[in-house]
């Protein structure tokens, strides 16, 4: 009995210096191996981040989300720096002054400002509830084409609608935490 529980409990100590052994390198070759989202996130925000009074952890979950999602491939004009864009074969360099404060022209539509306005600091002059309903029912608040839609036209919030209560806030927290893009009145400069 004693020689069968040693056997096991060396087995279980190898199997775990092996696991700390080789963690780093598997997060090297792409693999993050358990790394959390929320690291990740912070990783991937092309932004300083202002988390003062903010959830850091959900900022980090916001940043993982809204950095491989395709945010920025809309809400940012252009998305890409000079001399960074992936599509051209060069090496991606997001367009950081202009990072989620839309512009992106769809036919009569426009994408809009996602960045946080000032005082207090609400993502497209959004509050968590209203921007809630903006991800789950596609609500346009603004309502700039009531001819076309009360409905964004363009926004795919039937795919965003399914993130989580806790996704969806995580993504509002981030972008509370970005940089305000715009003019004096609305970044309270």
């Amino acid at each position: 009995m004693q020689r069968a529980l040693f056997a096991v409990t060396s087995l279980c100590g190898a199997a775990l210096a092996f696991a700390i052994l080789t963690a780093p390198v598997a997060a090297q070759n792409g693999n993050d191996n358990g790394n959390s989202r929320v690291q990740r996130g912070f990783d991937l925000s092309p932004v300083k981040l202002n988390t003062k009074g903010l959830n850091p952890a959900l900022v980090g979950e916001g940043s993982y989300i809204v950095n491989t999602s395709g945010c920025n491939d809309c809400h940012t004009n252009p998305p890409y720096a000079p001399g960074g864009d992936p599509f051209a074969h060069q090496v991606e360099q997001i367009n950081k002054d202009a990072f989620l404060a839309g512009g992106t022209a769809f036919g009569p539509f426009t994408s809009r400002n996602l960045t946080p306005r000032a005082p207090d600091r609400l993502p497209a002059g959004l509050t968590l509830a209203q921007f809630t309903q903006v991800l789950r029912n596609g609500t346009d608040f603004k309502n700039r084409h009531p001819q076309i839609s009360d409905l964004l036209q363009v926004m795919p919030w039937p795919v965003f609608g399914k993130l989580s209560d806790r996704e969806i806030a995580a993504v509002y927290e981030y972008l509370r935490a970005i940089p305000c893009v715009g003019n004096a009145a609305r970044c309270g400069a």
